[in-house]
């Protein structure tokens, strides 16, 4: 996961995609909160256990402010698979913000903290816990007192095609991919322009694991690159057909290398005949030499 979750900061850090999944997923595409109302809030908080000084780090987070006020501290956390632990850790995030206003600010305000989990599984619906008492174990004397605390998820796959046209920013492309390989596990590219192309390749390419995306961006470069996922796809067909071409090559001059190996050839003049290194040349006729030669 930590490549996945290093790949998701970088599009979902932009206040732009930032604010257009709250205002989707909270509030059914109403424009409530504005990119430039956002300020970034540091990911990592620390805490002191068994004598130590320890990391809590979320995926994303953000605070919401309106002037010098803040309204409310949001945070994202990503998720491909279910995770039966995810309230005790979404408990660990919002309390050490609860924590942080506390030690920072003492006598200051206090403000909310709000977490959105996003499950981008497109196979089966979140099939793990969805509160805390979901997740414990709790003695039948003790259930009236222990107090829940309940998880903000959202299924990206399970999104209605009403939910995914609300979106305005380059999130609308990934919700798009994922619900459409979810209902026909195929995919029908979106036509409109991608403001941030490399964030969001890398995005579904690590997601998806299919590095072809990233790929496709990776060989033009920023300038004259994909700008839709029409191209982007394009890119990847014809990167394929070049791969399968050179394949192709590679295997004729294998063929080639066999034969005149059986006609007594060195594998010098083999190399020399086929224009390949003459080290290939000798493992190719390592690999295809019978066992126990």
């Amino acid at each position: 996961m930590a490549e996945k979750d290093v790949t998701e900061k970088i599009l979902e850090a932009y206040n732009d995609v930032f604010a257009d999944i709250v205002n989707v997923l909270l509030f059914h595409g109403d424009r409530v909160i504005a990119p430039d109302e956002l300020e970034d809030q540091a990911p990592r908080a620390y805490y002191k256990a068994d004598g130590k000084i320890r990391e809590l780090e979320r995926d994303v987070a953000k605070r919401w402010k309106k002037g010098n006020i803040r309204v409310t501290c949001i945070g994202l956390e990503n998720q491909t698979r279910a995770d039966p632990d995810m309230p005790l850790r979404v408990i660990g995030y919002d309390g050490a913000e609860y924590r942080a206003q506390l030690t920072e600010h003492p006598a200051g305000s206090r403000y909310p903290v709000v977490t959105l989990v996003l499950y981008f599984g497109h196979k089966k619906h979140w099939d793990k816990p969805l509160s805390l008492k979901e997740r414990l174990d709790i003695p039948p004397a003790f259930e009236p007192f222990v107090n829940d605390y309940k998880i903000n998820l959202f299924e990206i796959a399970y999104l209605t095609h009403e939910q995914v046209e609300r979106f305005q920013s380059d999130f609308r492309i990934v919700a798009d991919y994922f619900v459409q390989k979810r209902e026909k596990g195929d995919y029908t590219p979106d036509p409109r322009q991608i403001d941030h192309v490399q964030e969001t390749l890398q995005l579904l390419s690590v997601m998806t694991n299919d590095h072809r995306f990233e790929d496709a961006y990776n060989d033009s470069g920023q300038k004259g690159g994909p700008r839709t996922m029409c191209e982007v796809l394009d890119k990847i067909e014809t990167r394929g057909i070049e791969k399968g071409l050179q394949e192709g090559e590679l295997k004729a001059k294998r063929e080639m290398a066999r034969s005149l190996a059986g006609m007594g050839m060195p594998a010098e003049r083999i190399a020399q005949a086929a224009k390949v290194d003459v080290e290939v040349v000798r493992q190719w006729l390592a690999q295809d030499a019978p066992a126990g030669d």
